[in-house]
């Protein structure tokens, strides 16, 4: 890593060297920025615009209230030890990822403010004041997305056990309001964070350096959220396909407290589906902000209506805070109301109800506050069409999730339509159908898009003009900001999702049914007489809630991504243009390298998702290596912690190489595209957003089709152990990389490109104008070879050592494990296809040559094991067994009846 940043810094030095004789023509981009005067802005009944901006403080302030209030409630629920202790130790492994991510993010950050110091101090020729500005703003930024990750975790980590506690009451209520409650709080904090940092900088900052206040603030939490996103998404598909593997090599249950990989599971849901989330969360909501800042900037030329607009975006937002937390109370109310004595819930429609009840408030609250702000300034005439403009994205917040769940739900045809090809085709048409859904779900939410999108243009064309140039572009940028004003509740049904899918290995992890006299100490310590079997079916059926409404998150963001990304570009091309007034004829496919730069972006995606697979594809082959070599199966009920933390340092170490290696490959592509001609960088910017777009959509619920796919068979159709099992966990584990690695680290891939390519291109064209040309083709060629020699790296230093390659043949798993006895249901009702184990050694473990022997050896003592157990069970508290022997009588005739008719 060194050499290429020591090669980078030299380079700029010397072209800093170069100029340092004359006067800069470089003129530093949106850090040139300066604001214009908010105080000048009155809305109606006389209140100034600062006034209403100290009053979106307020809101800030009551936001991260709430996150905290709610955290100090999950802390006083009520939860048995066993599950405390799991929960604990989950969130010890995460704190230690964390930590690990932090220090390596210290180290991304220190090479990003070395650039930042060459390129504003050296070449634009800021003081040392102004540099220090952009260098503190970016590390306040990294900071921001690192710490709504870190408090993530911690307010999931202990509703986990809190939900899974609950389920033993065998009310399904509870099981629903925890996981959303913890799921709102990081909304608010993460919204209400976000917003109030960029309130102090509108306010309390001199005017003349807010742009570079912005900036650098955008690049920091860009800088965050792709490292957390990426290594995120890496870490926990290791984790998640390395501990599935085992249901299939070892016939063991989900989530075998025997398996050391399973606590990295718990780990990784964390780490992919609420670091990473809250992240990306959190840098999407700023960029887009700062997009929306530098076109009013640039694209307003009247001071008076900068002001106005600035200061409607953001009341706007702090609007949209209440308007969120409010229906999200009433929501609550409601369902508390229709289930509080309920047995059965549909836990998905509550999660659908909130969403739809908070993009109508956040409507009617968009045009109450647009009408409000902008009734007595110069844009008065305009105000509703920029209310309705806001309102397409605020609306596609809603009808986006409505799209997804139509392709990944439990009740989707297309998901059914996943089994129905499983129980014939085995793991191949599993697969082939996952790949239709995800395709055809690419098709309706792009056309959902565009034509949002599309609305918002038709209506800039009623007169915006009379306020900015290029108004369609100012409407998309707002579209984006629709997307996110409904925010707070976006990221809480995607961070239910984590927790229901901890919820239910916190309770197979705690082994809570065999403490000895588990139900009298239940009865006498809490009250309620547990409900084993009814339990653990909710957590199941509120697991697949939660896929689904992870699901649903991932589109909303990546479009957003898009979306704002062509407000960020049009900064590019106005600064090129001169204000759209010189070279426009170069954004035509008629001139080549705006053409070749088009085909260019789709390069570097197919590149990038290609390279995340194989960070996956080799870390979970050293995990599933690992936990093959070192599970116990007979005489323990649990897997030893130390065996459990390595499995998470292997998860760790791959997703930590796996990122790096492709941020480099990333950071110095956009370097030399940008170098190459900048009509060409932006022809490369809307092709990475364009390609990005539709293969994150693609494999985003392609993916998610395949989770609850698995997850029918197991809660529908109770066939857990038999080949259509199997199957149906083949095809999860290839959708595992696919929905929580590729698709959603392109989101900040995207922003992070067009983010920086604002200072490269920047960087080159001043170069070029001052006769320097051939150094910046120099440039161009070396950053380029830089690229691509860790584009090579991402699969030839990350690929799986096999004895193609020469080495000794390693033992592999010939035959697939012999049938075990299940007490879950018969196979006599899916075919009997066969699953083969997969080739799982490697070369370099010291005893791999006597693995077929020791996994010959774990499966038959798996089977012992699982005897041993269901012959223990009558032994235990007569309420227990009663629902066990029901669940297993009714089994074989409902299996055949269910399976028949899906």
């Amino acid at each position: 890593m060194l050499a290429p940043v020591a090669a980078l810094l030299a380079l700029l030095s010397g072209c800093a060297q170069s100029t340092s004789t004359g006067e800069s023509t470089v003129h530093g981009g949106e850090a040139s920025l300066a604001l214009p005067d908010l105080s000048q802005v009155t809305v109606l009944g006389g209140m100034s615009g600062r006034t209403l901006l100290g009053l979106g403080l307020i809101v800030c302030v009551m936001g991260l209230a709430m996150g905290v209030a709610t955290y100090l409630q999950m802390r006083k629920l009520e939860v048995h030890t066993s599950m405390r202790e799991v929960s604990e130790l989950i969130y010890s492994t995460c704190k230690a990822y964390l930590s690990q991510q932090g220090k390596f993010l210290v180290v991304l950050w220190a090479f990003i403010a070395a650039v930042i110091v060459v390129y504003y101090k050296v070449l634009v020729g800021f003081g040392w004041g102004r540099v220090a500005v952009v260098i503190a703003f970016s590390l306040i930024g990294m900071a921001g997305s690192y710490s709504v990750a870190w408090f993530g975790i911690r307010v999931n980590t202990l509703a986990n056990s809190r939900v899974a506690f609950a389920s033993l009451r065998g009310k399904p209520l509870p099981l629903h309001r925890m996981p959303l409650k913890a799921g709102m709080s990081i909304g608010m904090v993460l919204i209400s964070l976000e917003l109030l940092m960029m309130l102090i900088i509108l306010m309390f900052l001199p005017r003349e350096i807010a742009g570079a206040c912005f900036i650098g603030f955008a690049i920091g939490e860009s800088l965050g959220a792709s490292a957390l996103r990426i290594a995120g998404g890496i870490f926990t598909k290791i984790a998640d396909i390395g501990s599935d593997l085992m249901k299939i090599v070892f016939k063991i249950k989900e989530d075998d407290a025997r398996n050391p990989g399973v606590i990295a599971d718990c780990t990784g849901d964390n780490a992919g589906d609420s670091v990473g989330p809250s992240a990306d969360g959190f840098e999407t909501y700023g960029v887009t902000g700062v997009a929306l800042v530098t076109f009013v900037l640039l694209g307003v030329h009247d001071p008076a209506v900068q002001a106005s607009l600035l200061v409607w975006i953001f009341v706007v937002r702090a609007v949209m805070i209440v308007a969120s937390a409010a229906s999200y109370q009433l929501n609550d109310l409601w369902t508390a109301r229709r289930y509080r004595d309920a047995d059965h819930m549909d836990f998905e429609r509550p999660l659908s109800n909130l969403v739809w009840l908070t993009s109508a408030a956040c409507i009617v609250a968009t045009f109450l506050t647009t009408w409000f702000v902008l009734a007595d300034t110069a844009a008065a005439d305009q105000w509703w069409r920029l209310a309705l403009i806001v309102s397409f994205g605020t609306l596609a917040g809603a009808l986006i999730p409505e799209l997804v769940k139509a392709f990944t739900s439990t009740s989707s045809k297309h998901v059914r339509e996943v089994v129905k090809s499983s129980r014939q085709g085995g793991p191949s048409l599993n697969i082939l159908s996952g790949l239709v859904a995800g395709n055809f779900s690419a098709y309706w939410l792009g056309i959902a898009i565009v034509s949002l999108m599309g609305g918002s243009y038709l209506i800039s064309e009623q007169g915006l003009g009379d306020l900015m140039i290029a108004p369609a572009v100012f409407s998309f940028g707002l579209v984006a900001f629709g997307f996110l004003g409904m925010g707070p509740v976006t990221i809480a049904v995607d961070s239910y999702g984590p927790v229901t899918d901890n919820a239910q290995s916190v309770y197979e992890l705690s082994v809570i049914e065999d403490i000895e006299h588990i139900d009298d100490e239940l009865e006498r310590e809490y009250g309620f007489a547990p409900q084993w079997e009814r339990g653990k079916l909710m957590l199941e059926e509120n697991d697949g809630a939660g896929n689904t409404f992870k699901a649903t998150a991932k589109p909303v963001l990546i479009g957003t991504a898009v979306v704002g990304a062509t407000t960020m570009i049009f900064s590019i091309i106005m600064g090129l243009t001169g204000g759209l007034t010189d070279g426009i004829q170069n954004l035509s496919l008629l001139h080549p390298p705006f053409l070749l730069g088009l085909i260019t972006g789709g390069a570097i995606i197919f590149w990038f998702t290609g390279a995340s697979i194989q960070a996956v594809t080799t870390g979970a082959h050293r995990a599933v290596e690992f936990i093959r070599t070192t599970i116990k199966l007979d005489g323990v009920t649990k897997a030893s912690e130390a065996d459990s933390r390595k499995v998470v340092e292997i998860c760790t170490q791959y997703a930590q190489q796996g990122m790096l290696t492709m941020f480099l490959g990333v950071f110095f592509a956009t370097l030399a595209f940008a170098f190459v001609e900048p009509y060409f960088f932006i022809g490369y910017l809307i092709s990475i957003a364009t390609f990005g777009l539709y293969q994150a959509i693609f494999m985003a619920n392609a993916g998610g089709a395949w989770d609850n796919a698995k997850k029918i068979v197991e809660t529908d159709l109770h066939a857990k152990g038999t080949a259509l099992h199997d199957a149906t966990i083949v095809g999860d584990t290839v959708g595992d990389p696919y929905k929580d690695t590729s698709s959603v680290a392109l989101n900040p891939v995207i922003k992070f490109t067009t983010l920086f390519g604002l200072l490269a291109v920047d960087l080159a064209v001043s170069l070029t104008d001052q006769g320097r040309g051939t150094l910046v083709v120099s440039l161009a060629a070396v950053f380029f070879v830089i690229s691509a020699y860790f584009v090579h790296r991402s699969f030839y230093g990350m690929r799986i050592q096999t004895s193609l390659e020469g080495d000794d043949e390693p033992a592999l798993l010939d035959e697939p494990a012999p049938d075990q006895p299940t007490t879950d249901v018969p196979t006599d009702d899916v075919p009997a296809t066969e699953v083969p184990s997969p080739s799982l050694a490697a070369d370099d473990l010291p005893a791999a040559e006597q693995d077929s022997e020791r996994v010959a050896e774990k499966v038959s003592t798996s089977t012992k094991a699982s005897t041993k157990a269901s012959t223990k069970a009558p032994a235990k508290a007569s309420g227990k067994a009663s629902p066990r022997k029901a669940s297993t009588a009714k089994a074989p005739s409902k299996v055949a009846e269910e399976a028949s008719t899906r």
